[in-house]
């Protein structure tokens, strides 16, 4: 069984511990094969354990050290203190987190989700956010980014991970009327598929919104969708029709 840990990095954040974890070096088998991080999936628990105890082991600290949150597709976000208890913050609803406590990884799951990590070094302050279209379009990125700045960040850099490129994502017209209804220059993130359908672009959206709040920012391009080798796929999984599919782990550290 292949244990090497493959963790994808960004030279934007090459003064923070950071990493976008592939699947590959993980214990987890079948659907699940390799490094399944996913709790709330059906793979076996210990084996969702073991894997996330690797990532926290790659990422320098203790399993219990590695801070997620429970996902739901929102835009709020949760500030870990001194004072938190990090398996009570991993029940916590919410799609990010920010920290500026030492010896803690934060974490985000995605399966064709934008995930973000964000840092300012000199500030001492990283964030980490889950950024599907609903939390994009609800202002998660928005969220995390003004609680960075409230532990007093002021000079933030992000990157997106891993994430389904606007090739693989063929939505409807009343998905692509929610964003024009908001904004109806969005109409820019949306362009004609092979089918007839839009086909939205999710990393440049993801990026527009960093970048108004005046982020640095940076997609590093990788596809999840297209690299079933590397890359977890919710879209992938059910367009194959799969019972569940695996979560990929992307985490960062001061």
């Amino acid at each position: 069984m292949q244990t090497t840990l493959e963790i994808l990095t960004h030279p934007l954040l090459n003064d923070v511990r950071h990493g976008f974890f592939t699947r590959k070096g993980g214990a987890s088998s079948g659907l699940f094969a390799g490094l399944n991080c996913g709790r709330r999936s059906s793979d076996q628990t210990d084996m969702v354990a073991v894997n996330r105890a690797r990532v926290a082991q790659a990422m320098g600290v203790e399993p219990d050290k590695l801070a997620t949150v429970k996902q739901v597709h929102s835009a709020d976000v949760v500030t870990l203190t001194a004072q938190d208890d990090i398996e009570k913050i991993r029940d916590t609803q919410a799609d990010g987190i920010v920290t500026d406590r030492q010896g803690v990884a934060l974490a985000v799951l995605t399966a064709d989700c934008q995930p973000v990590l964000l840092a300012d070094r000199e500030a001492g302050v990283i964030g980490a956010c889950h950024a599907g279209w609903k939390g994009a379009l609800a202002g998660v990125i928005e969220t995390t980014v003004a609680a960075m700045r409230a532990l007093g960040a002021t000079r933030i850099r992000a990157v997106i991970g891993p994430t389904i490129s606007q090739r693989a994502y063929e939505v409807g017209e009343d998905f692509m009327e929610d964003f024009l209804i908001e904004d109806p220059d969005y109409h820019r993130f949306f362009s004609g598929g092979p089918n007839g359908r839009p086909m939205f672009d999710l990393p440049s959206f993801g990026l527009s919104r960093l970048r108004a709040e005046g982020v640095e920012a940076e997609w590093s391009r990788h596809c999840t969708y297209s690299d079933p080798q590397r890359f977890f796929s919710y879209r992938r999984a059910t367009h194959e029709g799969q019972a569940d599919y695996g979560r990929l782990i992307s985490a960062i550290a001061l």
